[in-house]
């Protein structure tokens, strides 16, 4: 019997909706389902008194691929955007990622050279050698102020550990800039879309059929009759039914607050990095888009342990996860008549770009070097 449809691909976030597009141009018939109500993943924004609220944590778009850029830009008009966080340490305000500002608020320093003599000096004052953990990664790397202000905190709740329970690899590197530049991101091109994202995705997906609501699990059978392949963008574990365990991620809770004020905080994104405040940011999202309504949108980001029936959000990638996962993946290379991408299904935390990059390159291994 003939199947209805070229592919299913299970979940409407970017990678999948980027793989519909693209296939339903080359005349494939595509369906496109997803457990949520919504199409746009982790992307989703839901326009609340007229602002467009990251229903799922902060998204810029920022990439130095000018073919990513350009492929983008089809679907949306960007703004400009900057991506500046700041730091609220016990209510001393700091500049992120760690520059210039963030020195001289710190330590009084003016110059560059002043800067690097002050972390050199703090370094040399633990003296380690190999670190064993995360806490002596980071004061190897950028000296013990700025791990105790701006990163021993804020990290602990993130991953739910103390800093010294964590490996080291997790900060194999921390940038730091020795320039007044409180620009996050280094890439070439940066924005949000004027509009919000859903306008991105409901363009992707306009002539694509598109089932919401909809649970790949509670129907596997069936849903893998309709189509000659799946592009599964699930996570992996569960596609095998957790045959050789459980990968761990960390969750979060977001909670959206109506503020019957202009503006809240001054700043699109600040980070809590002490312990004792429970959420780890919270996010104005009208000044992602410049946005002057009356009132705001507020978002406290609080970090949580992830079990099944939980958003996952960030893989836990240490040795025990890293081994589980290549069983997984050695499983699907195998599969010839599914496609896996994403961040679930490659355990692997991507940005935007890196999304868009992977899933024109499934595209093309698909159909040939078309992109």
């Amino acid at each position: 019997m003939a199947k209805k449809y070229d592919y299913l691909i299970v979940g409407a976030g970017l990678f999948g909706s980027v793989f519909a597009y693209e296939a339903s141009k080359l005349n494939k018939k595509c369906l496109v389902i997803d457990r949520r109500d919504h199409i746009g993943g982790n992307i989703y924004c839901e326009n609340i008194e007229g602002i467009n609220v990251h229903k799922y944590g902060a998204h810029i778009f920022h990439t130095s691929n000018k073919k990513i850029w350009d492929y983008i830009n089809q679907f949306a008009t960007f703004n400009r955007y900057i991506n500046s966080p700041i730091a609220n340490y016990k209510g001393e305000i700091y500049n992120l990622p760690f520059n210039m500002n963030t020195f001289n608020k710190l330590w009084g320093v003016i110059t560059p050279q002043e800067a690097k003599n002050k972390i050199e000096e703090q370094k040399k004052e633990y003296s380690i050698n190999i670190p064993k953990n995360l806490e002596e990664q980071a004061i190897s790397l950028v000296g013990f102020d700025i791990y105790e202000k701006l990163i021993k905190g804020y990290t602990e709740k993130q991953w739910g550990r103390s800093t010294i329970d964590l490996p080291s690899f997790i900060i194999k590197r921390l940038p730091v800039r020795f320039t007044y530049d409180n620009n996050y991101f280094d890439d070439k091109y940066q924005g949000i879309p004027e509009g919000g994202y859903n306008i991105i995705i409901e363009k992707m997906l306009k002539d694509v059929d598109v089932k919401l609501s909809t649970d790949f699990f509670s129907d596997r059978e069936k849903f893998e009759m309709m189509a000659d392949k799946i592009v599964f963008t699930g996570m992996i574990d569960e596609f095998y039914n957790y045959k050789f365990g459980l990968l761990q991620y960390r969750s979060l809770e977001f909670k959206h607050e109506i503020l019957e004020k202009e503006n809240y905080q001054g700043n699109a994104v600040v980070n809590y990095t002490d312990r004792e405040t429970p959420y780890t940011r919270i996010i104005e999202h009208k000044h992602f888009e410049f946005g002057n309504q009356e009132k705001t949108v507020i978002t406290k980001e609080y970090p949580s342990e992830w079990k099944v029936g939980d958003e996952p959000y960030y893989p836990v990638n240490d040795d025990r996860n890293s081994n589980i996962f290549k069983l997984y993946k050695d499983l699907a290379d195998k599969e010839k008549n599914v496609i896996f991408g994403g961040r679930l299904a490659d355990y692997k935390y991507y940005d935007m770009h890196h999304v868009i990059y992977h899933a024109l390159e499934a595209l093309s291994r698909e159909f040939g070097s078309l992109f």
